[in-house]
């Protein structure tokens, strides 16, 4: 009989940093220790902590341990699964609310990171084993799909989903039970449902993070969705660098096909639906619906004019149905608990929760699910535990590419939809990047924009060719060969950019660059007109040097200079030949009397 389990995050982060590794190592502890009959070791997919991988709990206590290597597996077992003694060196010390010599024995649910959580979209992930059909129908999967086709027609499924609230959750927002109303009312001979799984924002990872730790749901939503739809395919769109994710939903469409939930004739309803994976090959513009269906029907990924629209004419021509993978996970818990029950979360016009992939300049980098209407503020300092370094928060940016920028002063803006269109950023796919003091904004904005330069399509000239002379300009500036009327220039092209381009791609490009020049105006003329970067980021704008008071010539700076542009004598001051130095910053990280600077 099992008396314990024995939870290891098996997703791309902790795998990267050992989890596979991890597992055999525990098995062959446990089995060392005698324990094979009592002590189960489950695979799970994302827990959301990912800064603290690989995470392993210990159940039924909850025992959370963070950052486990192999070599401090046995004595887990041996102490912890065998003794009974938890091994406090390696439990997570939830430090904001625990003094620092006192170990927090506190389950997951317990910590600041989960408290201002609400679980939806992410319910299954780092509970279950993803690759067990058999569990996830023990947290009530399928449940759903069972209910929607014996117990409700078409139409109620829809009239469900609309009055939930639910909206897009891959960026534009677009109504749900909206969209699934459109091709249900158009006749054809096929219909087909398809599940945008190409996450391509740099920094964001909450799809990969569902499909690798709760497939199933994907499946059973895609076909409550064919129901209620009237379609009977559907093809998942991923990207094949997501090895992982791939595997685990090809397994599941594989259990599921098994047991007699896809196919012919299901719950003996009289309706047939099958599923199909899709490759893609890693472009960002096959993030937009149609450029996504070109490329599943074999062609170059490109977007096509609309009207006319996929519910009219999608996928191979016919009335299709397109959804991302956040907006389908929500579907079985709205469909089996009801509309009441999403709703009920959230603000006005957005409802629900949102997951965001939180990085950039933050403690707790991770995954995190959290209702819409949460603050900025609660995400950065509550949840994310605040900026590194005691460094001052500065900015956010949502939306990766697409979204723009929040300044510090409207930290306490509450998430939704609208809130950040007024604002000049968007939800898009969650995509949060936290930016401290040391940012450089102009750098931020070309960086996003090169981003959106390399994945151009290139089908029409207003992207193509807009956005390659909009980071021309940029370059200009950050290399200190701006002008004033270059900031006119600028911006005069990021609104013929938007108003002219093909598809939505290049329609949001000059977001950063239009959110930032507006919120952080003074950066662009100090650049321009001091030729200076406040934030110390641009080399080209940069002087280093070294103060000869504080320097104790102890050559330190000397030795790991890699182009040799620090001279002096030991005992005696240094300088740097201004010519010569490549500002790598190198100097700086090395000198232990802080003598040398960057303006």
């Amino acid at each position: 009989m099992i008396r314990s389990q024995v939870l290891i995050c098996g997703g791309t982060g902790c795998t990267s940093s050992g989890s596979k590794a991890l597992i055999e190592e525990f098995e062959d502890q446990i089995d060392k220790n005698g324990l094979a009959e009592e002590v189960k070791v489950v695979r799970t997919g994302c827990f959301g902590l990912c800064a603290l991988g690989p995470v392993v709990i210990v159940y039924p206590d909850g025992t959370f341990y963070s950052r486990v290597q192999k070599d401090d597996v046995a004595e887990i077992v041996g102490e912890h699964l065998l003794k009974g003694r938890i091994v406090d060196r390696l439990v997570y010390a939830d430090v904001d609310e625990k003094v620092k010599d006192e170990i927090a024995h506190v389950s997951l649910n317990d910590t600041t990171f989960y408290k201002a959580q609400k679980r939806v979209a992410l319910r299954n992930c780092g509970v279950i084993n993803p690759e067990s059909i058999d569990e996830y129908i023990a947290m009530d999967g399928y449940a759903a799909l069972g209910k929607a086709l014996t117990e409700m027609t078409p139409d109620e499924v829809i009239q469900t989903i609309k009055d939930s609230g639910l909206r897009g959750r891959g960026g534009g927002g677009f109504p749900t039970g909206l969209k699934w109303s459109f091709t249900a009312k158009n006749e054809a001979d096929q219909k087909y449902v398809v599940c945008n799984a190409d996450e391509g924002d740099p920094g964001a990872f909450m799809d990969r993070s569902v499909l690798e730790g709760d497939p199933h749901c994907i499946v059973e939503a895609m076909a409550i969705c064919g129901y209620a739809t009237g379609a009977s395919e559907g093809y998942i769109y991923v990207r094949a660098e997501y090895p992982i994710a791939v595997a685990r939903l090809q397994k599941a469409i594989k259990d599921a096909r098994e047991y007699g939930l896809l196919g012919k004739n299901i719950f003996d309803s009289g309706f047939d639906f099958d599923l199909f994976v899709r490759l893609g090959a890693g472009a960002f513009v096959c993030g937009e619906e149609t450029a996504l269906m070109t490329s599943i029907e074999g062609n170059r990924g490109e977007p096509r004019p609309r009207p006319p629209y996929p519910a009219v004419k999608g996928l191979f021509g016919k009335p299709t149905t397109e959804n991302n993978v956040e907006t389908f996970a929500n579907v079985p818990q709205i469909i089996l608990k009801g509309a009441e029950f999403f709703n009920s979360m959230g603000t006005e016009k957005s409802k629900g929760t949102k997951v965001f992939a939180l990085g950039g300049k933050i403690n707790n980098t991770g995954l995190v699910e959290v209702p819409m209407g949460t603050t900025l503020r609660q995400i950065v300092e509550d949840i994310g535990g605040g900026i590194p370094n005691g460094k001052k928060f500065k900015a956010a940016q949502t939306g990766g590419p697409s979204g723009g920028c929040i300044p510090a002063s409207m930290i306490d803006i509450e998430i939704d939809y609208d809130n950040l269109v007024a604002q000049g950023a968007m939800m898009g796919s969650g995509g949060l990047i936290v930016m401290d003091e040391d940012t450089c904004m102009v750098d931020i904005a070309k960086f996003f924009l090169n981003f959106t330069v390399d994945e151009s399509c290139g089908k029409c000239t207003p992207c193509r060719i807009g956005t390659r002379r909009l980071y021309e300009i940029l370059e200009k500036i950050t290399d200190g060969r701006g002008t004033l009327e270059d900031l006119d220039t600028m911006e005069k092209l990021c609104y013929y950019i938007k108003d002219n381009s093909l598809c939505g791609l290049g329609q949001t490009a000059p977001n950063p660059v239009l959110s930032t020049y507006k919120r952080f105006r003074e950066e662009y003329i100090a650049h321009v007109v001091d030729k200076k970067c406040p934030a110390g980021v641009c080399k080209k704008l940069l002087t280093i040097s070294i103060d000869p008071e504080k320097c104790k010539g102890c050559t330190a700076c000397a030795r790991v200079c890699p182009v040799g542009a620090i001279s002096g004598s030991v005992k005696n001051p240094h300088s740097i030949d201004a010519a010569k130095c490549i500002k790598c910053g190198a100097c700086m990280e090395k000198c232990k009397f802080g003598a040398i600077s960057k303006k």
